[in-house]
């Protein structure tokens, strides 16, 4: 049952991943269709990120009432009814409301199953769902491209993700009996590992009230770890924003060129992602994020040396893909070792409300930044993010590392 109700979390980090770069494959011909000039994409994407940052804010007190199944399926199901409505929107205006589902959806259920995973498995599983994560990320434009190049417009392209998650949240809805077992029975429910491995078994939680925004910030530890994720995902959303931006503009590379080497970005993430599943069963979580911020740091460096035919940009973001790929699935698996798992839910909410905030706001300030200084500054915006992400790491470290050893 465990192995069974780990294969649908796994199916369900691979939907998830599937729509979120459809926007910008599908945008230049949903311009035109919708009416809607080239830089209102970043309206619709502003709203998908509010909606994540509110429903994450919620998730401690839906998942306490609910259950974390439950939220999954509430929160699949309207990511699925909004691509469905992605699929049919007559105008951009349209397009907007159906994004307020959607981004609700997205962010309930990202928080449920990051805390779900996080007590429930070990860090290598962790690594590995959110490769399914990249691998979903990097397969919704070949759906795009292949409802364009059919000649079945972009609507297509949204309505074959919509199947897929409504097939995801019937699935979802199956596996509700494997969700409640974990939760009640005559025994306190185990983790999948510990079923797995004879451990000791984990005791569910207590009762108790969501902790609140105020309640969250008050615990040792939290603003650290807050600021970790808000500064991780500024790096790494500004890195797949304006790479090519930085090939083109900096260094001199054709659009063409640059276009496909951005691409190693998040191929890095993503086969790194792979590979610290497996590095997690020799090291613990605070030394791979350690080496991920190294790897960063080392990426970061490669893109100052100017290597013949542009060797070093690409080895560079390479290396920042694949320094990144560990950190964000550890930070997040650590969570309950650090504060607790009665806390951990809240504290995953707010950590992705934090990494939705930093996602949304540090690319554009970055842009505003190339825009009236230099785009060259993209190495040193990347670099300022890791410096405080490892100023962060280590203070949280010092307040909370006896709960958790490197």
């Amino acid at each position: 049952m465990a192995s069974l109700l780990l294969a649908v979390i796994y199916v369900a980090f691979i939907s998830l991943g599937l729509p979120d770069a459809m926007l910008g494959a599908a945008w230049p011909s949903m311009s035109q269709d919708l009416g809607a000039p080239l830089s209102w994409a970043g309206g619709i994407s502003m709203v998908i990120s509010a909606g994540t940052i509110v429903s994450a804010l919620l998730s401690d007190r839906m998942t306490l009432r609910f259950g974390t199944g439950k939220v999954t399926v509430i929160s699949v199901g309207l990511t699925a009814a909004a691509l469905a409505g992605f699929s049919i929107a007559p105008n951009y205006w349209v397009m907007m409301a159906f994004a307020i589902p959607y981004g609700l959806g997205a962010g309930g259920v990202d928080a449920a199953l990051n805390n779900y995973v996080a007590i429930h498995y070990e860090s290598k599983h962790m690594s590995w769902l959110h490769a399914m994560w990249g691998l979903g990320m990097l397969t919704g434009p070949y759906v795009m491209g292949y409802a364009l190049g059919r000649g079945q417009g972009w609507g297509w392209g949204y309505r074959y993700i919509a199947i897929i998650q409504v097939v995801l949240t019937a699935m979802l809805i199956a596996s509700l009996p494997l969700w409640k077992q974990r939760k009640s029975g005559a025994e306190p429910a185990e983790s999948s590992e510990s079923a797995e491995s004879g451990k000791p078994a984990k005791a569910e939680p207590a009762a108790r009230k969501p902790l609140g925004f105020r309640g969250v910030l008050r615990i040792r530890g939290a603003k650290e770890i807050l600021m970790m994720f808000f500064c991780y995902c500024a790096a790494e959303q500004t890195a797949m924003l304006w790479a090519s931006s930085y090939m083109v503009l900096g260094n001199g590379i054709d659009k063409t060129t640059a276009a496909m080497w951005a691409s190693f970005f998040g191929i890095g993430i993503t086969v790194g992602r792979v590979l610290s599943g497996f590095l997690t069963m020799r090291f613990g979580d605070p030394t791979m994020i350690r080496i991920g911020q190294s790897v960063m740091f080392i990426g970061l460096v490669v893109l100052f040396i100017p290597l013949p035919a542009h060797a070093g940009t690409i080895t560079g973001l390479m290396l920042v893909g694949l320094g990144c790929a560990p950190i964000y699935p550890c930070v997040i698996h650590s969570t309950p070792a650090y504060f607790g798992e009665d806390k951990s839910q809240a504290i995953v909410g707010m950590q992705m409300a934090f990494a939705y905030t930093g996602s949304m706001l540090m690319p554009p300030l970055f842009g505003l930044l190339a825009q009236t200084i230099s785009i060259s500054l993209f190495p040193w915006f990347l670099l300022a993010c890791l410096a405080i992400m490892v100023v962060m790491h280590e203070s949280l470290r010092r307040k909370c590392g006896d709960a958790l050893s490197a």
